[in-house]
């Protein structure tokens, strides 16, 4: 079971949605409070300034979803299928991911900070200017990934695989390349004298 941050437990759910279809529902507006999803086909589902707070997903589908504005803070998602959703400005802060599956996930700007996805196989997924801030990476794969303009500043990294990953514009102040992968990984000027300073190079 992946912890929260800090040793945080998840909050009891206070009711419960199982087996049902909402394939292609627009969920816009819609305010969730401590339900527990469960076995939940969201396939195609949007949603603009929707509101998930404390909510639990089990094995819920959220192919081809697209999220705007929209906020699932301090969620758990277990063994939930994410491939090709979108989500553009949301707020994820807190929020926690256990086997779930991230394939070509796409992630633009909003706030996924504190979020837990130790372990999480991200190598088609793409993460551009998003704040994830103190979030856990530790033993993530994200080889070949794209992870650019990405504030990753106290992030936990170590035994995270960046190789061939696009990380350029990103915050990779907590990164040490020696407990991570970075072998062919693409950095900018900038980001190329952090990982040598890391390492305790002195650049002139």
């Amino acid at each position: 079971m992946v912890e929260r941050a800090y040793g945080r437990q998840a909050p009891p759910t206070e009711s419960t949605v199982e087996s049902e279809d909402w394939d292609g529902r627009d969920l816009s507006g819609e305010s969730h409070r401590r339900v527990e999803f469960t076995d939940v086909d969201m396939t195609e589902a949007s949603s603009r300034g929707a509101e998930f707070f404390e909510c639990v997903f089990r094995d819920v589908r959220f192919n081809v979803s697209t999220h705007t504005d929209s906020a699932f803070v301090s969620c758990t998602f277990v063994r939930c299928s994410f491939f090709d959703a979108t989500f553009t400005g949301c707020k994820l802060v807190g929020s926690v991911f256990e086997r779930c599956g991230h394939d070509l996930m796409k992630v633009e700007g909003g706030d996924w900070s504190l979020t837990a996805l130790p372990g999480a196989d991200l190598r088609r997924a793409s993460l551009t200017g998003v704040r994830m801030r103190e979030a856990d990476l530790t033993g993530a794969n994200c080889a070949g990934a794209t992870i650019r303009g990405v504030d990753l500043s106290g992030a936990w990294l170590h035994r995270a695989d960046f190789s061939r990953c696009d990380l350029r514009g990103s915050d990779l102040s907590a990164l040490d390349p020696r407990t991570a992968e970075i072998a062919g990984a693409v950095v900018d000027p900038h980001q190329a004298i952090v990982v040598a300073t890391s390492l305790g190079l002195e650049v002139r």
